[in-house]
């Protein structure tokens, strides 16, 4: 599987982005698609993630920000980023699980920086 995300740049504070992954390969295999983050000097952390049965999870710092969508049939998923904060800035990667013992799959990430 591999996964290539489109949409980062620069935006100011509460400006908005959307983020969007394409994945290709054997895109059957997926259960779970999600982003991620990662800041200078900071651990990768989850921003949010949706199963193959739509259901959700959030981390708390995007909630109510932060939008995930899925499109199956594309092998999409996407994240639309609302009222940007300068916390946000980081590297966000795309990640998919997939179904069993499978180590997870990754993107290339964009860069999203919130600044004034």
């Amino acid at each position: 599987v591999q996964l290539v995300e489109s949409g980062g740049g620069l935006v100011q504070p509460g400006g908005s982005l959307r983020l969007s992954c394409a994945a290709s390969g054997e895109i059957f295999s997926i259960n779970v698609m999600g982003w991620y983050r990662q800041a200078p000097g900071k651990q990768r952390e989850l921003v949010a993630f949706m199963t193959s049965g739509n259901t959700t999870n959030y981390a708390d710092s995007v909630k109510g920000r932060f939008t995930i969508s899925r499109d199956n049939a594309k092998s999409t998923v996407s994240l639309q980023m609302n009222s940007l904060k300068p916390g946000d800035t980081a590297i966000y990667y795309c990640n998919a699980v997939p179904w069993g013992d499978a180590d997870d799959y990754w993107g290339q990430g964009t860069q999203v920086t919130v600044s004034s």
